[in-house]
């Protein structure tokens, strides 16, 4: 047992001189030198050999070298990195403008960062303010910078910190991966005028039109607000040169409808694109398929904030697209994670049987679908009952027992016409994303006996968080017509105006995701999620939910059936 802790303890250290030899790339553009240790004259070094983007991209973003093999570097303390792990991006973000560590801030090194002139102060440099950069060092040179990556010098030749590796590169690669940096931000930003930022919002044709008028009248009005009183949606910077530097820009909405079968939105999303290009899309809402739009965004390298959809696309590749939760994908992991615990706890040997009712075509489809294989690797047998179009929902309740488990994926309407019918089961769930949450018209002898997968903070945790919202909705006179949907627009465009302004004028699209992701955590008011976290690689910002029940004697309060679970 004792040897077993020595080796855990071993690996543990191993892995902080690992994350620490990764933060040291961080380093590089700060020029850190231990106190005490003496300067080096910088070597008489060609300049690398020009190599194509692309594996300078691979080298910065996934470790990964011209040749195919994994980058390899060396640190002091011996630990050696290898491919993802050595890659540059790990601290230094994606745009390499770096972000913030604990209490450290780690310096961008695109090129323009590194090869400013040495200046007393950042107000005498002509680029975007950034945490981070420096300005007392010489510049960087091709030479210099090689030779930082290669043993550890800085632009003057002191030696950065010992928690800097070495990285093994040719004089190809080291080419590849200077030529990335001088690419990374010299491109004008997209969307960005002097005086305007140009936003869309995308809504497909089989989006609810209900939703679509509360989420565009608290669009056109959050914009309208911002142009009127700049500064009310931008908190004043606390250095002087962030402020001078700093343009109130005008926020300008586009609304791209799209229409027509999904296969036509990508070519449409182009014309719209083409027509007034934009730096980011925000909110936006769905129907039944949202792919096209998150493909689209994924390849025009388009930053896609905090849509309004119930089936979001689930993939740990992608990096433009991030979303509030996976909707009703989570209420499937919510589901599975409390059936399967009820089943393992039943005393009975009988195995539990498990239907599903939903509207074929319909969200709750693909909520079935992942519920139906998150049960299957857990031992539960499942059936389906899909409803066509017309089909009265009474007729899909048949042959169900007592001892049954019901799942309901259905919306309002369906929901209603169960009063026709009494429960079939002891043991009813029902989504209550597609089902209207609070405002479900279950009927009343279904209550005592149904569960809803709830995604979202108790309505009593969440009432400071939304009043704001709903206040403002109020004093400017826009209907509540689908208060979740409106309030988690409204959040979007909170979200979207902090996070500018914390970027001054450093309008880089792979920028504002990052920094969304830094900030959100510590964002306070975070509407119906009672929290929101993104942290690099993750696309869902609030990852758990409730299964709730109601609570008796009327049956109208939903309380908590058990604790907030993350699947």
């Amino acid at each position: 047992m004792s040897h077993a802790r020595g080796n855990r303890g071993a690996i543990a250290r191993a892995r902080s001189f690992a994350a620490l030899a990764v933060i040291q790339w961080a380093l590089l553009a700060a020029s850190i030198t231990p106190s005490g240790k003496a300067n080096a004259a910088p070597p008489a070094q060609p300049t690398p050999p020009v190599a194509t983007v692309s594996t300078g991209e691979a080298i910065f973003q996934k470790g990964v070298l011209g040749s195919g093999e994994p980058i390899e570097a060396m640190h002091d303390g011996g630990v050696n990195l290898r491919g993802a792990a050595a890659a540059c991006m790990n601290c230094h973000r994606r745009s390499g403008l770096g972000s913030r560590e604990g209490n450290n801030n780690i310096p961008p090194i695109t090129d323009r960062y590194l090869v400013h002139p040495r200046a007393d102060s950042p107000d005498d440099l002509d680029i975007p303010y950034v945490p981070g950069m420096r300005t007392d060092r010489e510049p960087y040179t091709d030479a210099t910078i090689a030779r930082a990556v290669r043993e550890g010098l800085d632009s003057e030749g002191k030696p950065l910190s010992s928690l800097m590796p070495q990285y093994a590169l040719n004089d190809s690669d080291m080419g590849a991966l200077i030529g990335y940096l001088k690419r990374l931000d010299r491109h004008a930003p997209t969307g960005v005028t002097d005086t305007v930022l140009h936003f869309a919002t995308i809504v497909t044709p089989d989006a609810d039109p209900v939703k679509r008028q509360g989420m565009l009248d608290v669009l056109k009005q959050y914009f309208a607000d911002k142009n009127i009183f700049p500064l009310g949606a931008t908190p004043p910077l606390r250095s002087s040169r962030k402020m001078m530097f700093m343009v109130n820009r005008r926020w300008e909405l586009h609304v791209w409808q799209l229409s027509g079968p999904p296969s036509t939105w990508h070519e449409q999303l182009k014309r719209y694109l083409a027509e007034q290009p934009v730096f980011a899309v925000l909110s936006g809402l769905g129907g039944k398929n949202w792919a096209p739009v998150h493909d689209f965004c994924e390849q025009e390298a388009v930053p896609c904030l905090f849509p309004n959809v119930e089936v979001p696309v689930e993939t740990d590749q992608d990096f433009y697209s991030v979303y509030y939760s996976k909707g009703v994908l989570l209420e499937a992991d919510l589901l599975a994670r409390r059936i399967s615990d009820e089943a393992a706890s039943k005393t009975s040997t009988a195995k539990t049987k498990v239907w599903q009712v939903y509207r074929t075509g319909d969200n709750g489809e693909r909520g079935a679908e992942a519920l139906a294989a998150a049960l299957k690797g857990r031992g539960v047998a499942v059936s389906n009952r899909a409803l066509a179009p017309g089909e009265n929902v009474a007729g899909a309740l048949h042959g169900i027992s007592h001892s049954d488990v019901l799942v309901l994926w259905l919306r309002p309407p369906d929901i209603a016409a169960l009063g026709h019918v009494p429960p079939p089961s002891n043991a009813v769930f029902m989504s209550g994303l597609l089902g209207g949450l609070d405002s479900t018209p279950l009927p009343e002898n279904w209550r005592a006996v149904t569960r809803l997968a709830y995604p979202f903070d108790l309505p009593d945790g969440r009432r400071v968080r939304v009043d704001y919202a709903f206040g403002w909705f109020s004093i400017r006179k826009i209907p509540m017509v689908a208060p979740q949907v409106q309030a988690d627009t409204y959040l979007a465009c909170g979200l979207l105006a902090e996070t500018l302004s914390h970027m001054v004028d450093a309008f880089e699209r792979d920028y504002l995701i990052e920094r969304i992701q830094d900030m959100l955590e510590r964002r306070i008011l975070t509407g119906y999620y009672p929290r929101l976290t993104l942290a690099p690689g993750q696309r869902f910002a609030s990852k758990g939910g409730y299964i709730v029940r109601f609570a008796e004697p009327d049956r109208v309060r939903l309380v908590a059936d058990g604790d907030w679970m993350v699947p």
